[in-house]
C-alpha cells in the first residue's frame, strides 16, 4: 500500500514538472545534489528496487520535495543497480 501511495503522489507531481514517457517514472538520486533518472515501471517489481523504495519511505516518508520519488543512495550504486535490472 505504501508504494502505491508514493507512486500516486509522485506521478501527479511529475505531470506538473516534466514529461515522462508512458511506462516510466522519474526518480531523484544522490546523497547531496540530486540527479533525475527516468526508469521503466517494471523496475518497481524487482526486490532490490523495492528495497530502495523502502529506504526512501524510511528517510522521507511520503514527502518528496523534488516532486518525484527521492532515492537515498549514491548515483554510482543506483546506476549499477539499474544496469543490472536492465539486463534481466
Amino acid at each position: 500500500m505504501a508504494i502505491r501511495q508514493i507512486l500516486r503522489r509522485s506521478l501527479s507531481n511529475e505531470r506538473r514538472t516534466a514529461e515522462v514517457p508512458k511506462g516510466h517514472l522519474a526518480v531523484y538520486v544522490g546523497e547531496g545534489e540530486k540527479k533525475r533518472f527516468v526508469i521503466p515501471l517494471s523496475y518497481l517489481n524487482h526486490p532490490l528496487f523495492q528495497y530502495l523504495l523502502f529506504q526512501a519511505e524510511e528517510e522521507f516518508g511520503f514527502h518528496h520535495p523534488m516532486g518525484g520519488i527521492t532515492i537515498p543512495c549514491s548515483e554510482d550504486l543506483f546506476i549499477d543497480l539499474t544496469s543490472r535490472l536492465g539486463k534481466t
